[in-house]
């Protein structure tokens, strides 16, 4: 039996079986709009395009002649997958600044006064991230084929580690807008960037883990992110997977790791984030 319900924004009535459907429709205006948005930020446009093209050339010969690699191999084809995953791991702050800032100018309160579903504000302003950081995945992409990467196990593995990424991606952007709905303004948001940074570091995106201090390399191993950037690895082709049989599980089983950690995030933070926008200003 469907259950009729209220709905918090325009006072009509809904049934309770359509509002994830409403919710999906009006979420297309609203990536719409974001999209749109971006044509009036040549700035924002610039920055998402230009920092995979400045991370590969500055972190690719920065550190490429000082840092082995367990196994041999080129150090860029062990770097670009963990820029891969770094990118998308700082797109939850993006999320987050968005989603804060139009709680700051007052658009949110707009939002609530139109008659439209209140998870509409969440399912679009991840998916105009999900396209914008395709885009950057893609710049960073040919940028790594012009600097010396390669991915060698195929199509089939190529797309699918490109697919872990923007399933990275995706989840991390529903933590960024939990994370947004509770911020007040954008400078909020601000003092929570830095935070993002030590789970990229202590990782294996730029280094190997073994030559870690041991708690240290106890983190980077259990970290999300090395599990994430060791699937790419894997399915790329790549050098840096542990050579250890007795390396962590997340590192021996990357694939299965990251998806499971994605999937975590989103049964997590998915519910959370429509539950926060449904109930604001009630």
């Amino acid at each position: 039996m469907t259950t009729t319900t209220t709905n918090p924004a325009s006072g009509a009535p809904t049934q309770a079986g359509n509002s994830l459907r409403a919710g999906l429709s009006d979420g297309m205006t609203i990536l719409a709009r974001n999209l749109l948005k971006l044509k009036h930020q040549p700035g924002q446009i610039v920055a998402t395009f230009a920092f995979p093209i400045v991370s590969v050339v500055l972190f690719g010969y920065v550190f490429g002649s000082a840092i082995p690699i367990p196994g041999g191999g080129n150090y860029r084809e062990y770097l670009m997958p963990g820029l891969f995953v770094m990118t998308s791991v700082f797109a939850v702050m993006g999320s987050l600044t968005v989603i804060a800032k139009d709680n700051g100018l007052g658009v949110m309160d707009r939002f609530r006064s139109m008659p439209m579903a209140r998870s509409a504000v969440p399912f679009g302003q991840t998916a105009a991230d999900l396209v914008t950081g395709a885009g950057g995945l893609a710049v960073m992409a040919l940028c790594g084929l012009l600097f010396g990467w390669r991915a060698h196990n195929g199509l089939g593995a190529t797309l699918a580690g490109f697919g872990v990424v923007l399933l990275l991606h995706y989840s991390v952007c529903w933590l960024g807008v939990y994370l947004g709905a509770l911020a007040k303004n954008e400078e909020t948001a601000a003092r929570i960037g830095p935070l993002i940074m030590p789970i990229t570091m202590i990782s294996n995106v730029f280094v190997p883990t073994d030559g870690m201090p041991s708690v240290l390399q106890v983190i980077a191993d259990w970290n999300p992110v090395s599990a994430a950037t060791a699937a790419c690895r894997e399915l790329f082709g790549n050098p840096g997977l542990p050579l250890a049989e007795d390396a962590v599980w997340p590192l021996r089983h990357p694939v299965v790791a990251t998806v499971g950690w994605c999937v975590l995030l989103l049964v997590i933070f998915v519910p959370l984030s429509i539950r926060r926008f449904r109930n604001a200003g009630l």
